[in-house]
Order: C-alpha cells, then sequence, then structure tokens
C-alpha cells in the first residue's frame, strides 16, 4: 500500500485487493463496501496458509478489529451463572463476541479452518473473525505435531492465540463425527475433547473458557446427548483436584433455542 489507511472502507478495499491479486482473482469493478465485504470473506475462507502479501496484515487488521468494534464484546458477568454449578454460566450468541481467556473451537480434523466461501458453520466464524493469522498458526502448530495425512486426533485439544477475536486464545478440538447410530465410542470421544479443552485451558493458567456446541452441527451429534456430556464432564472436572481447576471457569455458548433450553434444565437455569 502507498499510503496510510485511515477508513475502514478503505481498508476492505486494500485488503480484497491484495488477497484478489495475490491469488489470483478478478474482483467486480462497481462493487460496494459490502459486497466487496463479501468477496473478502470468500477469499479469507479460501487461501491455504502461506506468507501474507505485504500491507495486508495491516489491513485486516482494522477491517476486523473495527467489526469486533461494533459487535460489542461480551464476558463472564453477562453469563448466566448456574445456581448449582457455580463456576458455569450460559450465554447465547456470537462466539466471535466473547472477550473471555479461551473460546473452544469445533474444527475439522486438517485444523485449518472451514474452506467453504461464507459457510455458517462454528469453525468459519472463528477463522473469519480471527485474520488468517490464524489458519498459519494451525498450520505451524500441525507441522511441529507431524500429524500426518491422518490430521488432528478426534477428542485431542490444540490452544492458538486468538489473534483479532476478543478472546485471547482458541482452543481447537476435533469431535467425534455421528455416521448412523450413536454409539459408546462417540460418547467417549465427545467427552474426551470436553475433558481435553479443560485440561488445556488449566495447564495455560486460564480463568475463562467458554465452549460451543462441539459436534452437534454438521458431525450430527444429537444435541440432548451431547449436551448431558459436557456439562457432565466439565462439572467433574471443575470438582476434581486438577491443578488449575481451582481458578477455572466455563462458559456453555448456545445458538439455537433447542440448546438453549437443554442447557437451561441442565443448569437450572
Amino acid at each position: 500500500m502507498t499510503h496510510a489507511l485511515t477508513t475502514y472502507h478503505e481498508a476492505v478495499h486494500a485488503a480484497l485487493h491484495l488477497l484478489a491479486d495475490d491469488m489470483g482473482y478478478e474482483i467486480p469493478r462497481h462493487a460496494d463496501t459490502l459486497q466487496k465485504r463479501t468477496y473478502l470473506r470468500a477469499l479469507m475462507n479460501m487461501r491455504g496458509p502461506a506468507p501474507l502479501p505485504d500491507g495486508y496484515p495491516e489491513a485486516e487488521a482494522i477491517v476486523l478489529d473495527t467489526e469486533r468494534d461494533r459487535r460489542g464484546t461480551v464476558t463472564w458477568e453477562d453469563a448466566t451463572a448456574s445456581s448449582t454449578h457455580p463456576r458455569i454460566a450460559l450465554w447465547r450468541g456470537d462466539i466471535t463476541r466473547l472477550q473471555v481467556d479461551a473460546i473452544v473451537n469445533a474444527a475439522n480434523s486438517a485444523m485449518l479452518g472451514c474452506r467453504a466461501p461464507g459457510h455458517t458453520c462454528i469453525d468459519n466464524a472463528i477463522h473469519s473473525a480471527a485474520g488468517l493469522e490464524l489458519r498459519q498458526a494451525c498450520a505451524d502448530a500441525m507441522d511441529e505435531r507431524g500429524d500426518g495425512p491422518s490430521g488432528f486426533p478426534t477428542g485431542e485439544a490444540l490452544l492458538t492465540p486468538g489473534f483479532h477475536l476478543p478472546a485471547r486464545f482458541v482452543i481447537h478440538t476435533v469431535g467425534p463425527i455421528v455416521s448412523g447410530g450413536l454409539t459408546q465410542a462417540h460418547r467417549e470421544a465427545l467427552a474426551r475433547s470436553y475433558r481435553r479443552c479443560v485440561e488445556e485451558a488449566a495447564a495455560h493458567g486460564l480463568d475463562t473458557v467458554a465452549f460451543c456446541c462441539i459436534s452437534t452441527g454438521v458431525f450430527s451429534f444429537p444435541q440432548e446427548e451431547a449436551a448431558r456430556i459436557a456439562v457432565a464432564t466439565v462439572s467433574d472436572f471443575l470438582e476434581s483436584a486438577a491443578a488449575g481447576a481451582d481458578d477455572l471457569h466455563v462458559i456453555f455458548n448456545v445458538f439455537g433455542d433447542r440448546d438453549e433450553a437443554l442447557y437451561r434444565a441442565l443448569l437450572g437455569l
């Protein structure tokens, strides 16, 4: 870029054209800012991990930080604490608004974010709000782990920075995919995902972590059973003598009516 960016509109335009030129795409000439922002998200979703074009990180930062400020942030105090589990709370809304130590991302085994342009899954939403540095951080971590073509193991957890999210960190986990009937192996794998996430949070001295509803979307885990496993697993960990568990607080983040009703019942709300 040849001059300092001063407005959101300039930053959207600059980020889009830098990324489009880098990826070999042509942008319609007469697109307005909203259309350009849609194209930008699509390219962000599609682009693989690689060094970013000069000037792009600065433009992306203006776009994502402005949008974060417009959405506003939510903290533990805004959630509804459980009467039966005082260190567990419920909040319904956009998980990318949560200003906590870490939010949990329901990732896929590639661990590089959803690559479908504009997809509505949680993985896409988190990567789109955090920025392309998150995909690079995940790629670097996967290279360091050496998981190979099989990808990230189901039921494990990986912590990365949150970049442009209000959350300091993202804990990525791959939940089980339910194809056909629900099995005990599915239940155990989901419980392991929740347990490994809180273990990772405690190991890094985090005080607040917010969970999405792992595996209940396109991974097809039944919502009622998933909620029961989530609350039981997290409650058991918080009540244990595990290192770091004493100060940890957990928010269950939900987005729809069904999940909200399930968690309210389980948490005595």
